[in-house]
């Protein structure tokens, strides 16, 4: 059995920037965002037909449990719109109304929910894939897992992380840790990139091992090696609070288990609602018809 975890907001973001915001409703506020977020997971339901699946939104850019440990956390990301945060809104609503769980939390992230979520269905047994294209995600896969960038057409299991990022699942905090996240604004450690910080994985494994031994780091075939353990030395710190940012917690306060996102039917009524305050045509009420009829089989 298999639960599909749709990272909600990367896919809010991707209508948003690509579809002309002259798309307006009747109060002539843009509704570019919610279009094509609700096209996105209308195809996705007709396309999986899922038993178990849940989406999870991002409503905590500067309320995260992380902006306390340190500030700048996402510092450098501008906050949403008014415009996009009442497109927000109406996506929760039209995810719910389509008969499918909505979850958000203003000091957890989408990436923890989704990880809390994770944890719970496979203790009921169940296979996870998680519906996204952030990189941070893979650090969650176990065997049988994947991860899946539906619009992208990639998907990565979890044998295939090492080919995807170059170090393992269980790896990937550890390297971000390293080489720091700047969509983040995670810092890592200065002058290390990607490359150093998977070659230091592939020999010492993990940060701990790493910092056990930083002797045998300027015996490495690497560039800059005789100055990199004093690099690491000095940073430290930074190395492990940016590999602490960077690690998604699986123990939420919420349910989590198999029966949590079990899916509904999609509510007919309310959804034409919606998309009657939203100005949207006959397109997407027909594919809320097809999901529907096909549920109900």
């Amino acid at each position: 059995m298999q639960t599909y975890l749709i990272d909600a907001s990367i896919y809010v973001f991707r209508a948003w920037f690509t579809i002309p915001d002259d798309m307006l409703d009747a109060e002539q506020q843009p509704v570019n965002a919610v279009y094509g977020f609700t096209r996105f997971l209308g195809d996705f339901l007709e396309r999986v037909d899922p038993d178990h699946v849940a989406a999870a939104f991002d409503v905590s850019l500067t309320s995260s449990f992380r902006n306390d440990l340190y500030p700048d956390y996402k510092a450098n990301r501008e906050p949403a719109p008014p415009e996009l945060k009442r497109q927000f809104q109406m996506c929760r609503e039209i995810t719910a109304a389509l008969g499918v769980r909505s979850c958000a939390d203003t000091r957890y992230e989408a990436d923890d929910l989704i990880g809390t979520l994770a944890a719970g269905n496979r203790r009921d047994g169940q296979r996870v894939t998680i519906v996204s294209r952030d990189k941070d995600m893979l650090q969650l896969l176990q065997d049988g897992d994947a991860m899946w960038d539906l619009t992208g057409g990639k998907r990565v299991r979890h044998d295939q992380v090492g080919d995807a990022l170059g170090v393992r699942a269980e790896q990937v905090i550890d390297y971000l840790g390293l080489a720091g996240d700047s969509v983040d604004n995670i810092p890592g450690v200065p002058g290390v990139g990607p490359k150093t910080a998977s070659r230091l994985l592939e020999h010492f494994d993990s940060l701990e091992h790493l910092y056990a031994d930083l002797e045998r780091v300027a015996e490495l075939p690497l560039r800059g090696a005789a100055k990199l353990g004093a690099k690491l030395t000095q940073h430290r710190e930074q190395a492990e609070l940016s590999r602490e940012l960077a690690r998604i917690h699986c123990d939420v306060p919420m349910p989590m288990d198999k029966a949590s996102v079990a899916r509904g039917a999609p509510e007919i009524d309310t959804l034409n609602a919606l998309y009657d305050a939203a100005g949207f045509g006959e397109g997407l009420r027909r594919q809320a018809q097809r999901i529907a009829e096909r549920y109900q089989r």
